[in-house]
């Protein structure tokens, strides 16, 4: 018997997942535990595999096609095998309930429509674009589908408005082939992560901060101890561990950093939750290292390292990406040096660090070569002012540029 692939819910506040890679093609031979297919939700992507064997009979959701938790993805079975009418249909009988299933009619059409069109209630049409398309007043009639026996996706429907805006700016003209414009869906990852970030922008009072500390002695010392802890602990320690360090450590002299603004109210933490932002191919992710202030540099330093080996693999579980109470970003290997960290709600700061950078300066009256970090801070105004930002940003320089401290 042919067997359904769904779309999973990962998480409890997933609302839509994206097919983002489809491996194997209908008509292709698979062995259970196959990788047949890429998917996305949020930050997190994972791969689905195959529950049984036999071949790919039919894929019902195309590539960067979003379908809520529960959704026939495809069916796996036995060369040959016929899909019912019960399967063909499944997953508009998973619409939500106030929704009109996509097969069936409620009302007869009038007369004179029924000879030069089909009713509506009879498209083969997915729920969420159906969904979609009444929301924009679009009619599902015009519309071509590219899914499976013409079905509407929510991509053909998104293609229509995309079409309608540009019929609305640009008046009809003939369309020169060379200056012709690629665009991209904003769907899986890269949705979400625009949307926390346009919702950051909107929800706080972000205001940023820079400073530069002088990180010669902290290189120094690096260097002094990578090989020692490499062989001790199978570590290897870098300069982004010992800038975690620091800022766990002033994170708890200067509680009301470690805080989120929530319904009106300052909530302080007496842990840290520390963000750890990672640059993937598709996307941004944070994984998160819980209790950061029970752990010594060299702990920290190997959850550190887990966590983005994870979150590169594909391996991050939710959980790992949850409850953050400060967030570091680190773009110094791009050259970049101070930079304007976006928030991530609902913390109350983030700290982006730039490239380290030899320049010449005075200690005392000898001029030397001297090695600076940049240091960006954003927080959120609402929750603290300029000055106490200051206070803190001043405490991780200090431990920066007194490297001695973050062993002890």
């Amino acid at each position: 018997m042919a067997a359904e692939v769904v779309m999973p819910k990962l998480g409890m506040a997933m609302k839509e997942g994206t097919v983002s890679t489809w491996n194997k093609k209908v008509g292709d031979s698979v062995s259970k535990g196959d990788m047949i297919a890429s998917i996305n939700s949020e930050k997190i992507e994972m791969e689905i595999e195959a529950p049984q064997d036999g071949v790919i009979l039919d894929i019902l959701v195309q590539e960067d096609v979003g379908v809520p938790p529960g959704t026939i993805i495809c069916y796996v079975g036995k060369p040959n095998e016929q899909l019912t009418e019960q399967n063909s249909s499944a997953n508009e009988l998973q619409a939500p309930k106030n929704e009109v299933a996509a097969t069936i009619s409620l009302e007869e059409p009038p007369a004179n429509a029924a000879s030069s069109k089909k009713s509506k209630e009879t498209v083969r049409i997915s729920p969420i674009a159906r969904k979609i398309a009444e929301s924009e007043n679009i009619d599902i009639e015009m519309i071509k589908g590219t899914g499976p026996k013409g079905r509407i996706t929510k991509a053909d429907v998104e293609k229509v408005l995309t079409e309608k805006a540009s019929e609305t700016s640009h008046p009809p003209a003939e369309i020169d082939e060379a200056t012709k414009k690629e665009t991209l869906p904003v769907a899986g990852m890269r949705k979400v992560i625009a949307g926390r970030m346009h919702n950051s922008l909107l929800n706080s009072a972000q205001l940023t901060i820079n400073m530069k500390a002088d990180v010669t002695d902290l290189l120094s010392l690096q260097r002094e101890i990578k090989e020692v802890i490499q062989q001790r602990h199978s570590v290897k320690i870098s300069l982004t561990d010992f800038i975690a360090r620091a800022v766990v450590l002033s994170l708890q002299e200067h509680k009301q950093m470690n805080s989120a603004y929530i319904d009106n109210e300052i909530h302080l933490y007496n842990h840290v939750h520390l963000g750890m932002a990672v640059a993937l191919e598709n996307g941004l992710v944070v994984p998160v290292v819980q209790h950061a202030e029970k752990m010594s540099l060299v702990e920290l330093a190997a959850e550190i390292k887990t966590r983005a080996a994870d979150a590169r693999q594909g391996q991050l579980s939710p959980d790992r990406m949850q409850g953050s109470t400060f967030t570091i970003t680190n773009l110094g290997a791009y050259g970049v040096e101070y930079f304007t960290p976006v928030l991530n709600p609902p913390e109350t700061g983030i700290l982006g660090v730039g490239a380290t950078e030899d320049v010449p300066m005075y200690k005392g009256d000898d001029l030397q070569r001297r090695n600076v970090l940049p240091l960006s801070l954003t927080f959120d105004h609402r929750v603290l002012d300029g000055a106490p930002a200051a206070n803190f940003l001043g405490t991780i320089k200090q431990y920066l540029e007194q490297p001695i401290l973050l062993l002890l």
